[in-house]
């Protein structure tokens, strides 16, 4: 932090080494950079305190935007008066594919570790579960 904070870095995502362009990337020296290291990806957050109040409120806003989806799904795939089970698959894979797989793809390009990534997935499936059973409870009869 030391090290950093005389750079001023404004909050964003930065790449280290970076190249300017594709012929950049092609050069020799771009390479040596590249074997030297430290390679990074490194993400500037705003200084301060969190602000809990804005990240629940976002994760509020994105929950419901999982559940319009799921809804999407499960009203394009069952009609009203479904049982329970059919009504939870369609939206549990919905919402399972919003809350999970897409986090899979952090740990293949980026090297986010394989563990967070699994603890990620599984409190997606939790979620999922959540929301089909709520789906399924609530399912027009």
């Amino acid at each position: 932090m030391s090290a950093l904070r005389p750079l001023g870095l404004p909050p964003g995502d930065y790449l280290v080494p970076r190249a300017s362009g594709p012929a950049e990337m092609k050069s020799p020296e771009f390479a040596e950079k590249m074997r030297v290291g430290p390679n990074m990806i490194l993400t500037v957050l705003p200084n301060g305190p969190w602000s809990m109040g804005r990240n629940l409120g976002l994760w509020f806003a994105y929950v419901v935007v999982v559940g319009i989806f799921s809804a999407y799904v499960a009203g394009r795939a069952v009609p009203p008066g479904s049982p329970y089970l059919e009504v939870f698959r369609f939206a549990g894979v919905a919402a399972f594919l919003a809350y999970s797989v897409g986090l899979w793809q952090m740990s293949i390009w980026f090297r986010r570790s394989w563990s967070l990534t699994i603890w990620a997935t599984i409190d997606g499936l939790i979620f999922a579960l959540l929301t089909a059973g709520v789906f399924g409870w609530l399912w027009p009869r």
